[in-house]
């Protein structure tokens, strides 16, 4: 078995290589949607750490307040990803486990370098956009505003850093199709 990330930064494509993968009968974890299943006042060590901020609605956490302020408060930010990076570890692994017959297994991991857990899959595709069309898309598919999309952008390892740790990259600037043929070359390789 093959375990294989699928890492991106914000709005370079990773969702969309990921949903590629699940049409061609790859397993797929997102750990996008594993991060939005821990977010709950149910998690205990979150809901405590937490707890005296504005980042609830109705009794839940609130992802747009979550998120607003994990990418305007640093410490924040470094306090969410100690509590969730090894939750998300674990379901990481539970995934592998529950799909060891399987001969690849793909896991989309935006966070991949930043969480330190290279260490964990025996290949590292990378899918790269450049910064301005990330810009854009965010921007366009969130309606954010320049600022919020400036600091979701800024608030990860930038992208050069991470190619150089990568074994594949997939250049995403062009369209879905360009985006699936480099997708199936590297396919093969693998």
């Amino acid at each position: 078995m093959k375990k294989i990330a699928i890492c991106g930064n914000i709005a370079s494509g990773k969702s969309t290589v990921q949903k590629m993968l699940e049409c061609k009968g790859f397993k797929v974890l997102d750990t996008d949607k594993v991060s939005h299943k821990l977010l709950t006042i149910h998690n205990k060590p979150l809901y405590e750490a937490f707890k005296n901020f504005d980042v609830f609605e109705n009794g839940e956490f609130s992802r747009f307040k979550t998120g607003k302020l994990i990418f305007s408060d640093e410490n924040a930010r470094q306090r969410i990803s100690e509590i969730m990076h090894p939750q998300i570890k674990d379901e990481i692994l539970k995934f592998f486990d529950k799909n060891n017959q399987e001969n690849l297994l793909f896991v989309g991991i935006p966070l991949l370098f930043e969480a330190k857990m290279q260490d964990i899959f025996d290949s590292i595709i990378f899918v790269y956009a450049d910064d301005d069309l990330r810009l854009n898309r965010l921007i366009k598919r969130n309606g954010y505003t320049l600022e919020h999309a400036m600091a979701r952008l800024n608030s990860q390892m930038q992208q050069e850093q991470k190619l150089n740790l990568s074994d594949f990259v997939i250049y995403n600037n062009g369209s879905i199709a360009d985006l699936e043929q480099a997708l199936n070359i590297i396919l093969k390789e693998i």
